[in-house]
């Protein structure tokens, strides 16, 4: 009897390992991570030139919406430290730092948490399976996310954004907006591919790359220091703006680079490289 029980805890031990070997390990995305601007450098560091909505699938309530738009509207102190919303932040120049919230007892991941740089924003990212919130709960900059993984690729939805921009030229994005996140790792490099869709702005979703490398040697330079000041002498009450059809700067970047303005005020078609015929075709005239 007793070799028997020997033999069956012998059987269930080998069986565990077994099963145990069979679970797979997650990529570890933990760390600290720059960005690298060797793409959309434009766009992403120094800002786009008045005027340029290229490669944006917006429509026309967007274009209205940027025609109107003044620079100078970030001078007005309640946007002075207004942050960019999550489906905006990753464009521009930013240091983040990923860690997980694990389970105590079962050591599982819970969460990511995130906290971004730029504006000092935290994420979190939750893993435990929980639904969103209903579609009158609060809107944030970094909205609600949960996220799961496939494969080695972790996928995160993110619903309850507050509005802000796709761009500082002023290409407006909607409360209504969601983003679907694609992290990767590869060694050293993160590659982040974010799906973006807007029934308010856009008519296709909006698909944009960016890669980061893992900072070894950490950083300490992570606060983002922002007071509010007058900086310009100006009624408390005045909001910069453009009336319809006033404002001056709409064809400085198809001036400064010779495009045609059809070619530079967004849409669907501009996102593919077949558009690059057209304009060539446009230009030829």
């Amino acid at each position: 009897m007793k070799l028997v029980n020997r033999i069956t805890q012998y059987t269930i031990f080998v069986l565990a390992l077994t099963w145990t070997g069979t679970v797979r390990a997650q990529v570890n995305l933990a760390g600290e991570w720059a960005g690298r601007y060797h793409e959309d450098q434009l766009d992403r560091v120094p800002g786009d030139v008045l005027g340029d909505h290229s490669g944006l699938p917006i429509n026309d309530a967007a274009r209205r919406y940027a025609e109107t738009w003044d620079v100078s509207r970030v001078s007005v102190l309640e946007h002075q430290c207004q942050p960019y919303n999550v489906a905006h932040i990753y464009r521009g120049p930013l240091q983040f730092r990923i860690w997980e919230d694990k389970d105590p007892g079962t050591q599982e991941v819970i969460a990511y948490q995130i906290f971004i740089g730029t504006y000092m924003q935290y994420r979190t990212i939750w893993m435990d399976g929980r639904a969103h919130p209903p579609e009158f709960a609060p809107h944030t900059h970094m909205g609600f996310s949960t996220g799961k993984w496939n494969g080695d690729i972790l996928t995160v939805t993110t619903t309850h954004i507050k509005k802000e921009f796709y761009r500082r030229s002023g290409t407006p994005s909607s409360d209504l907006t969601t983003m679907i996140e694609h992290y990767m790792r590869h060694g050293n490099l993160l590659s982040h591919v974010i799906i973006v869709t807007d029934p308010a702005y856009l008519t296709e979703p909006l698909i944009e790359s960016q890669e980061f490398v893992l900072m070894e040697r950490g950083n300490q330079n992570w606060l983002y220091n922002c007071e509010y000041a007058m900086e310009v002498p100006k009624s408390k009450n005045d909001v910069p703006h453009f009336l319809p059809g006033q404002n001056p700067f709409l064809k400085d970047f198809a001036n400064k680079y010779g495009l045609p303005f059809e070619a530079v005020w967004g849409g669907a078609e501009t996102t593919y490289p077949e558009y690059q015929s057209k304009v060539e075709a446009m230009m030829s005239r």
